[in-house]
């Protein structure tokens, strides 16, 4: 057969064949695409690596780093006691919080607590996602929060509590005044102080005015420690308050810029904010201690880089570094006042001034966001932004959070008081609490 016979033969079919194909791609335009499958959450690696890493940066703030602060902070019979308070603590609270501390802070509940749905970390797998981190990665992050805001509350009442009053006192406050703070704050959608619009980026409520008035209730109650106000009570170790200090500072980049929950320019916000709110902190600090004493301490420069810490810790990702740097002028001086004037005039013994630097700078900070958030001072601005609104819904948020600490610390102490006591004996204050409490000492010569 010639090839002109044999494409004659076969056009036909070619044709045939091209139509039917044509008809069936028609069909099948014309009929209705199928439903989009529902998008899977995805895991950025990126961000889960920062978010693992600032976890680690906010153990380190409290074990050395808050542990160290304290325990050079106190004498030296009672070095110790600290140290083993901040540990256990953190032990304590880790195992609290995935019992059931994570389920009661971040499910849905009511306004003030969470519920149960995640008791014991219930439906939780290496799969499940928080954002664009694995949740797991979520937990240990907000953990070692709720494990370093109580150990932060028991510098008010250091060298007098009993240790077991002090653990029931961490796994009391933080079921009944931690979590439901915890919740309102940072809950979400039908949460109180949330819905208020509060901005609290990375615990100036939660975390640092919570603790300071649980430190300043369980001071007053548990009493004066011996020999306050008639004999010096001195640090026993600058140097190592200074290492405790610095590793604080390091550790709070995990604390601050880590709540961006992502590794994204928000955390680079909050990074330069709490190095230029920090850095203000201590230089106003000194100015005003040199002023007001005739000398800088490094007591001072240490107190001002926690006060700057604090202050920053609620606006880090809110205000600009400029905003922080006032922020960190302002904070100093008022801390200052209260740990050299109102403290005295009062008498209570906050014996490492949680109250007067975590308490008060809290405050200041909590406050100062709602103002220095706004874009004409440098912030990233709020929807329909409103200074005197912010500062009136930030005011109310402090509030909430003074209540609802100071009356529930107070409930907690007297409590803890009726079933374990809350004071060593006299003879075991004056031995010191390494030995008494713990049969061994920090140093031997």
């Amino acid at each position: 057969m010639s090839l002109t016979a044999l494409t004659r033969r076969l056009l036909p079919a070619s044709a045939f064949t091209l139509l039917a194909t044509g008809v069936a791609f028609a069909q099948d335009a014309a009929a209705p695409a199928a439903p989009a499958a529902p998008a899977v959450p995805t895991i950025n690696t990126g961000d889960t690596a920062w978010m693992m890493v600032s976890t680690v940066l906010v153990l380190l703030m409290t074990i050395p780093g808050l542990a160290l602060f304290y325990g050079g902070l106190v004498r030296t019979k009672n070095m110790l006691s600290v140290l083993m308070q901040v540990l256990t603590i953190t032990a304590v609270l880790v195992v609290v919080w995935c019992v059931y501390g994570y389920s009661l802070s971040f499910t849905s509940g009511n306004a003030f607590i969470g519920g149960f749905e995640k008791l014991f970390l219930a439906g939780v797998t290496p799969a499940s996602v928080s954002g664009t981190i694995p949740e797991y990665v979520f937990i240990c992050f907000q953990m070692t929060f709720a494990a370093i805001t109580p150990a932060l509350a028991v510098g008010a009442f250091a060298e007098r509590m009993k240790f077991s009053a002090v653990i029931l006192f961490a796994i009391l406050w933080a079921t009944f005044v931690y979590f439901p703070i915890a919740h309102m704050v940072w809950g979400g959608a039908g949460s109180l102080i949330f819905d208020w619009g509060a901005l609290d980026f990375a615990g100036g409520t939660v975390v640092h005015i919570n603790a300071g008035v649980a430190g300043l209730v369980g001071a007053i109650l548990v009493g004066k420690r011996i020999g306050y106000g008639k004999e010096a009570l001195p640090p026993h170790s600058m140097t190592l308050t200074m290492v405790g200090a610095s590793l604080l500072w390091v550790g709070w980049f995990g604390f601050n810029a880590g709540s961006a929950l992502a590794a994204n320019g928000t955390a680079s916000l909050a990074m330069i904010t709490t190095f230029t709110a920090t850095a203000a902190a201590i230089v106003s600090w000194a100015v005003v201690e040199a002023i007001a004493r005739g000398k800088p301490s490094m007591l001072g420069a240490a107190s001002g880089a926690v006060a700057g810490l604090v202050a920053v810790t609620p606006a880090a990702g809110f205000v600009g570094p400029m905003g922080a740097i006032v922020l960190g002028l302002v904070v100093s001086p008022i801390c200052y006042f209260f740990v050299s004037t109102v403290k005295n005039s009062l008498g209570y013994d906050d014996s490492l001034d949680v109250f007067g630097v975590h308490g008060i700078g809290g405050i200041v900070g909590a406050i100062a966001t709602g103002i220095l958030v706004s874009p004409a001072l440098g912030g990233v601005g709020l929807d329909g932004y409103s200074m005197g609104h912010q500062v009136f819904v930030q005011i109310k948020a402090i509030v909430v959070t003074l209540l609802w600490t100071g009356i529930g610390s107070l409930i907690i102490f007297k409590v803890i008081d009726l079933i374990v006591g809350l004071r060593v004996p006299v003879e075991a204050e004056r031995e010191g609490l390494d030995v008494s409490s713990h049969g061994e000492s920090a140093y031997h010569y």
